[in-house]
């Protein structure tokens, strides 16, 4: 049987938005207090209360509409939050109340059952979108580096069983839109229509509701995995180790030797150990950003276009390749990608495992500072991802370490924070 009251949302969410967000609270971005700044409304059991494009769950809330819809989900569900609250307290730090520091994600989303009790009271459906949890994980490389004795047995860090204590955190993605606009040096309205056109019409309030500013777009996540103790990743007292990633299925999870990804990521994360183990921490950030952002049917057809090219898979056409199948190289726009780190309340990072110029220049200049940048050995890639590395540096995606690290370590040092 159809959820005729579920159809009836879509009726009203489509053909008349004025009967929409009728009961909506203010979101003042960038406010200094949870309470100043208002919770952010993206549910769908009370309409009126809306005050957000869209709903939580990302990607996944297209799942949950099919559950809906197939009678599997009630849609006037309300989830309970008893006992959900953050596993680490997070913040709030200076950056949550800068609206230009922070607009990809809710910094005030990870502990909303506390933050907005009064709201609860009053009726109101807030879900948070930031989960924080601690856990252990299990990986054959860092039993390896055990076993070399790059890493050590200290049943804290890393148990007996080579197992890695972890705090991680998980963030929907909540785009405030106007500073989105800005941070892509385009006007709000452009943006609106754009985002409106190219997904098909699928959020009709970005073009009839320009008075509501927040966007939960259905895209993919990301994930924090922190080594050592939370409250060190702020603090420049304590050495930082970051590695920034973004998604690769094919390397990261299957073990694919045609990239540097997984090598890459296994790096970062047993640099980040060593730090904790030190005495500082790491961080590891994993962006949903599969294939560059193109996505992975993309990723496999531009594999199959490049090993089957007259002069065979080089260097020279790469990223050629990538631009005849999806019309662009890349399409990660490294210029949101800094906030997870501002939410985090990070100011310097001491070792940046990536030898990416544009996480690089994305990450400096929003305002921390790099201390030193880490690339990746060269006995970690993978006989097949040599050419990868070679178009990469053609294609000017790094520059020399050597040289980078140098002029890094001279702006710190005039920033006193080389101590």
């Amino acid at each position: 049987m159809p959820n005729h009251n579920l159809l009836q949302s879509h009726v009203i969410l489509t053909s008349h938005p004025s009967q929409v967000f009728t009961r909506s609270l203010p979101i003042n971005w960038g406010a200094k207090t949870a309470h100043q700044r208002g919770p952010v409304v993206a549910s769908l059991t009370d309409l009126t209360a809306r005050n957000a494009i869209g709903t939580h769950g990302g990607a996944y809330s297209v799942y949950r509409a099919l559950a809906t819809a197939a009678g599997g989900l009630k849609n006037e569900f309300k989830p309970d939050l008893t006992n959900t609250a953050p596993a680490e307290p997070i913040g709030p730090f200076p950056s949550w109340s800068d609206p230009e520091k922070i607009v990809a994600l809710d910094p005030w989303g990870s502990n909303v059952f506390a933050d907005f009790q009064e709201y609860f009271k009053k009726g109101y459906d807030i879900r948070p979108s930031i989960a924080v949890t601690k856990a252990h994980i299990h990986m054959p490389e860092i039993f390896d580096a055990i076993a070399k004795k790059r890493i050590k047995i200290d049943g804290k860090i890393v148990g007996k069983k080579g197992d890695v204590a972890v705090t991680k955190m998980a963030i929907e993605p909540v785009w405030h839109l106007p500073g989105i606009a800005k941070r892509f040096g385009i006007e709000e309205g452009d943006l609106r229509r754009g985002l409106f056109q190219h997904t098909g019409g699928m959020f009709p309030e970005l073009v009839t509701r320009p008075d509501i500013k927040v966007f939960l777009p259905p895209i993919g996540g990301t994930t924090v995995y922190i080594f050592g103790p939370v409250a060190y990743i702020p603090d420049i007292k304590k050495q930082l180790t970051c590695r920034v990633h973004d998604e690769c299925n094919g390397s990261d999870v299957f073990g694919s030797d045609i990239c540097t990804c997984r090598p890459y990521l296994v790096h970062g994360i047993e640099e980040a150990i060593k730090t904790a183990q030190a005495g500082g921490s790491g961080l590891v950030v994993y962006f949903r950003k599969e294939g560059r952002a193109l996505g992975e049917v993309t990723k496999f057809l531009v594999y199959n276009a490049r090993k089957r090219h007259k002069d065979g898979d080089t260097a020279a056409e790469y990223f050629h390749r990538t631009e005849c199948v999806a019309g662009v190289q890349d399409m990660r726009f490294q210029q949101i990608m800094p906030d997870v780190l501002h939410w985090l309340g990070i100011k310097r990072i001491d070792n940046f495992i990536s030898m990416s110029d544009m996480k690089y220049d994305a990450i400096v200049n929003s305002g921390i500072q790099i201390v030193k940048r880490v690339p990746i050995p060269d006995d970690l890639v993978p006989d097949d991802a040599k050419v990868e590395m070679e178009a990469k540096k053609a294609a000017g995606y790094f520059t020399d370490e050597k040289v980078k690290n140098k002029g890094d370590l001279k702006k710190v040092k005039g920033r006193g924070l080389n101590e």
